[in-house]
C-alpha cells in the first residue's frame, strides 16, 4: 500500500485551534482571556473553527493547501490532549456543523485537512475513566486502563501512582490497548472522522502504544475508509520501523529541525556534520516515505523558531529555505511566517496577531515565494537529494534536488561573514545549461565553463533552478 498521491505535493500549516482566530465570540467561555494575553496552560483565548473558516483566504494566499489541526475534540484543557469525548467537537471550538462547513470549504478549495489523534491516553472526564472512579473494582471499564490499586486518587497532588498515566500525569490516564473493547472503540473513532471528511491523522506519541498489531489494525481501518488518507506519526528520532507495513506513511521529521538549529547556532565546524545528518535522514527511509514526512521547523511542542534563533531574521529565513527544499512535506507552524515568538510550551502557543503592523512581512513574503517555487518546480517535491559540498572553514554548504533534466541547487552561507562560493558542477554530475534561474530574486546566473560563482551575505541562501 503506497503513500497517498497528494501528500508529496502538499504544503501544510499547523494550527493550535484556541490561538489562531476567534471567529465566533458566542462560543467563548465566560472567563475567556483577552486575545494575545500571555499564554498559560489553563486559559482559553477563544480561537475556534469559525476563525479558521474566516481565514482560509489568508492561508491560500500564503500558499498553504493542507491543514494539520491540534486536537479539536471535547476536553478540559486548551491543548485538548486530555480528551473527554472523542465523538464531539469541543463546544468552545464550535459545533459539528462548523466542522462540516470547514471540511466542505477546504475540499472545495482543493485543500486537505488532517486531525490530531490522541489514542494512547484520554482525560479524567472520559466516560470509562469516570465510571472507573465511581465504581472502582466493580466498574465494567476496569480493564480499559492500567490500575494498580484503589482508590485511584485522580485529583490529589503529585504524580499518578495508583494507575498508569502518560508521563505519570494524573490528568492523562493511559488506555489498555490490549483490551479488544478499547481497540474497537479507538478504531471506531479513527474511522468515524475519516468518514466525516478528514483526510488523515497525525498520531500523538504512537510509540507509547508499542504494538504493531494495533497500528496494523489502525492503518487497515483508516485506509479502508479512505485509501488516500494520510497517516503521520509523532516520532522524534530516526526510526524506519514506523513507516514499515502496517504503520504510517510518514513521520514528523524532528531530526531535520534539530540539525538546522544546531547548524544555525553552532560554529562553522557544524557545517560538515549538518550535511552528513541531512543525508543520513533521507537514506534511512524508503524514498516514498522520506518524501511523505512532515518537515517542521517549529511545532506546539517546541520553542518558536524566531525565539530559539535569537530573533535573527536572516537565520529564520535561511531555515525556511532549507525546510522548503529538503525532501518531505514542509509544515509551517501558525504564526512562524510572521515572526511570532515564544519559548517552550505554553509560551509557544500564543495568539496569532491579526494586526498586520505587527508582522514580519518580509519573512511572510519569503514563505509565499517558497511555496510558489515548490508548486512550480517538481524537483523540489520529488527530486533526488544530492549532497554537494560543505566547507567548515567558510561555513557554506550546498545540496541539489534532481528530477530528470530539472535541477534545483540550494546554497547556504551559515557564517557571520560574506562568502564567495565556487561550485564545479561537473564534479557532482550535474547536467546544467549555461544559465540558472535565481528563484528567490529573479534573473539569470550564468555558468562559466561549468563553474558557478556566487557571493552570499551572512546567513543567506539561494535557490537556483533550471529554466522552466
Amino acid at each position: 500500500m503506497g503513500t497517498p498521491s497528494w501528500v508529496q505535493d502538499a504544503i501544510f500549516y499547523q494550527i493550535f485551534p484556541d490561538r489562531f482566530a476567534n471567529g465566533d465570540p458566542g462560543n467563548d467561555p465566560p472567563n475567556v482571556q483577552s486575545w494575545g494575553a500571555p499564554p498559560t496552560g489553563w486559559g482559553f483565548q477563544g480561537g475556534d473553527l469559525r476563525g479558521i473558516i474566516q481565514h482560509l483566504d489568508y492561508l491560500q494566499d500564503l500558499g498553504v493547501d493542507a491543514l494539520y489541526l491540534n486536537p479539536i475534540f471535547q476536553a478540559t484543557s486548551n491543548h485538548r490532549y486530555n480528551t473527554t469525548d472523542y465523538f464531539r467537537i469541543d463546544p468552545k471550538l464550535g459545533e459539528f456543523s462548523d466542522f462540516k462547513e470547514l471540511i466542505d470549504l477546504i475540499h472545495n478549495k482543493g485543500m486537505r485537512i488532517i486531525l490530531d489523534g490522541v489514542f494512547n491516553h484520554c482525560g479524567r472526564g472520559f466516560f470509562a475513566f469516570d465510571d472507573l472512579m465511581e465504581n472502582e473494582e466493580h466498574s465494567p471499564y476496569l480493564d480499559w486502563f492500567h490500575v494498580r490499586r484503589f482508590p485511584l486518587d485522580a485529583y490529589g497532588p503529585g504524580n499518578a501512582q495508583n494507575y498508569v498515566g502518560w508521563w505519570n500525569l494524573k490528568s492523562l490516564p493511559k488506555f489498555n490497548t490490549n483490551n479488544p473493547l478499547v481497540r474497537r472503540y479507538l478504531l471506531g473513532v479513527a474511522e468515524y472522522w475519516i468518514e466525516q471528511g478528514a483526510d488523515g491523522w497525525r498520531l500523538d506519541v504512537p510509540n507509547e502504544i508499542d504494538d504493531d498489531s494495533f497500528w496494523a489494525e489502525f492503518e487497515s481501518v483508516v485506509k479502508r475508509a479512505n485509501s488516500e488518507a494520510y497517516l503521520v506519526g509523532e516520532i522524534w528520532d530516526v526510526d524506519p520501523r514506523w513507516v514499515s507495513s502496517g504503520h504510517f506513511d510518514g513521520l514528523m521529521n524532528y531530526p531535520f529541525r534539530v540539525a538546522v538549529l544546531d547548524l544555525m547556532n553552532g560554529s562553522p565546524s557544524a557545517v560538515s556534520g549538518f550535511g552528513a545528518r541531512l543525508e543520513s535522514i533521507v537514506q534511512a527511509y524508503p524514498w516514498e516515505n522520506a518524501l511523505s514526512h512532515l518537515v517542521p521547523i517549529g511545532t506546539h511542542d517546541t520553542e518558536r523558531i524566531r525565539t530559539v534563533l535569537g530573533r535573527a531574521t536572516s537565520k529564520v529565513r535561511l531555515a525556511f529555505l532549507l525546510q522548503f527544499c529538503y525532501p518531505g512535506v514542509p509544515c509551517v507552524y501558525y504564526g512562524d511566517e510572521i515572526g511570532l515568538e515564544g519559548g517552550k510550551d505554553p509560551a509557544s502557543r500564543a495568539a496569532f496577531p491579526w494586526e498586520e503592523a505587527k508582522w514580519d512581512r518580509e519573512t511572510r513574503r519569503l514563505v509565499q515565494k517558497l511555496a510558489s517555487l515548490r508548486r512550480d518546480l517538481p524537483q523540489l517535491r520529488r527530486g533526488e537529494y544530492k549532497r554537494l559540498f560543505e566547507d567548515d572553514q567558510t561555513g557554506t554548504c550546498a545540496f541539489a534536488r534532481v528530477l530528470g533534466g530539472q535541477t534545483a541547487i540550494i546554497v547556504a552561507n551559515t557564517s557571520r561573514a560574506t562568502r564567495n562560493v565556487r561550485l564545479r558542477t561537473a564534479e557532482h554530475d550535474l547536467d546544467l545549461g549555461p544559465v540558472l534561474i535565481d528563484g528567490l530574486r529573479g534573473g539569470e546566473i550564468g555558468l562559466r565553463d561549468g563553474v558557478l560563482e556566487l557571493k552570499l551575505a551572512p546567513y543567506a541562501g539561494v535557490l537556483l533552478h533550471s529554466p522552466v
